[in-house]
């Protein structure tokens, strides 16, 4: 199962071009807006299976569609979660999940224009993103995968020098510019995979690979990151788990390279599809 939110409205995508608004469909049982679907998760999944020959009455335009989870009530970054990508940034390979935030008003969909920061140093982190269907406190790593709503593609934009000011990193804050968390172009559930912990991933820019990896090999699994988030803090329904990135950075480049006006950078993850931002001075 596919949801996305076109227009600000919960649909059910039916293909890659057309899907079933919620709303209409359920007479009202759920809402439009589609944040608030992850409350009713399990009751929606029960109640989307029986929705087999019901016309699709909406497209999926890219330009349409807008973060698939909205308003998450947290959202997580994992960094150094892929050995070759700790290689490239000059650290150690960690022994616990290093963990941050991208402020939820960096959030938008899967086809944007990205204005960079002046005198800046932007770069690109392709990410599988986790979205949590249900509470979960204390969850054992054999549950976790219980937790999942879905997976979707997350670009974690980064502002390497307002990341790194200070007497103390301002990760939170380096990666929380307007247009920094693109999300999209739907969430996919686990289901749909045929191993939802080994799934490939990339981005380009300009047409020129830069980053091309696989789920399998993160240090620290989907569910044991969600096994230790839990333990500390209580998970939500629609939370986000960025679960970090495979090497190919522009910081771990000799020359380094950031992100400059004109440039695409297209995400893909496969089994999901892909985000397209282009940026501007």
């Amino acid at each position: 199962m596919r949801i996305a939110n076109v227009d600000g409205r919960l649909v059910l995508a039916t293909s890659s071009e057309r899907g079933i608004d919620v709303e209409k469909a359920s007479n009202g049982r759920f809402t439009a807006d589609p944040a608030d679907i992850f409350d009713r998760w399990s009751e929606f999944v029960e109640w989307s299976a029986g929705l087999n020959g019901t016309a699709p009455d909406t497209d999926l335009t890219p330009t349409r569609l807008g973060a698939p989870s909205p308003a998450p009530a947290q959202v997580f970054a994992i960094g150094l979660n892929y050995h070759a990508h700790a290689d490239e940034s000059g650290f150690d390979i960690p022994t616990s999940p290093v963990v941050f935030t991208k402020y939820r008003s960096a959030l938008t969909g899967p086809v944007t224009t990205v204005t960079l920061p002046p005198n800046g140093q932007t770069d690109w982190e392709t990410e599988l993103v986790v979205v949590i269907g249900k509470e979960g406190k204390a969850v054992s790593e054999d549950a976790a995968w219980d937790y999942v709503a879905g997976l979707t593609i997350g670009q974690d934009l980064s502002e390497r020098i307002t990341q790194r000011q200070g007497p103390a990193p301002q990760f939170n804050l380096g990666k929380s510019f307007p247009g920094f968390a693109p999300t999209g172009p739907w969430i996919v559930t686990p289901d749909e995979f045929a191993n939802p912990d080994d799934i490939a991933l990339g981005c380009t820019i300009n047409g020129s690979e830069m980053q091309n990896g696989r789920t399998s090999q993160l240090i620290f699994s989907i569910p044991s990151l969600i096994a230790h988030l839990s333990s500390i803090v209580t998970l939500h329904p629609g939370d986000l788990i960025f679960t970090g990135t495979p090497a190919g950075v522009g910081l771990g480049r000799d020359p380094q390279v950031w992100l400059a006006p004109g440039d695409e950078l297209v995400t893909w993850v496969e089994g999901i599809g892909e985000l397209r931002q282009s940026f501007v001075a």
